[in-house]
């Protein structure tokens, strides 16, 4: 899976998609790749309702976000100012990363830099 933790990401579909603004993008907080979901900040947020006891002296809603699909998101360019495809390739040193199959630009590190993978 090509998405990370704290990665900007643009949401396709959904009901967070569009807003009244335009596009809607947000960051990562966690990964599910067992379950290939991702949960970002703010989006498919529900509410769970609380009764009072010991624990919880007040009760109440209490909001959270809840899982979105990967096939729901796509990775924000900072480049082309918007969701891109992303590919992955070898750089110069050797180090595996992402790029913006539009614009061509990095999109961040994959994996580290391997001597068997540079370009002589």
């Amino acid at each position: 899976m090509s998405i990370r933790k704290d990665d900007i990401v643009e949401i396709i579909t959904g009901d967070d998609a569009s807003t009244a603004k335009g596009r809607t993008t947000a960051r990562v907080l966690r990964v599910l790749p067992d379950k290939r979901k991702v949960v970002v900040e703010g989006i498919n947020r529900v509410y769970r309702h609380l009764k009072p006891n010991r624990r919880n002296a007040q009760g109440g809603r209490l909001s959270k976000e809840m899982p979105v699909s990967v096939s729901n998101v796509l990775l924000y360019c900072s480049n082309c100012q918007r969701g891109v495809r992303i590919g992955k390739r070898y750089a110069a040193d050797g180090a595996k990363e992402r790029y913006c199959k539009k614009c061509g630009a990095g999109l961040g590190v994959l994996s580290k830099a391997r001597a068997s993978y540079a370009q002589k």
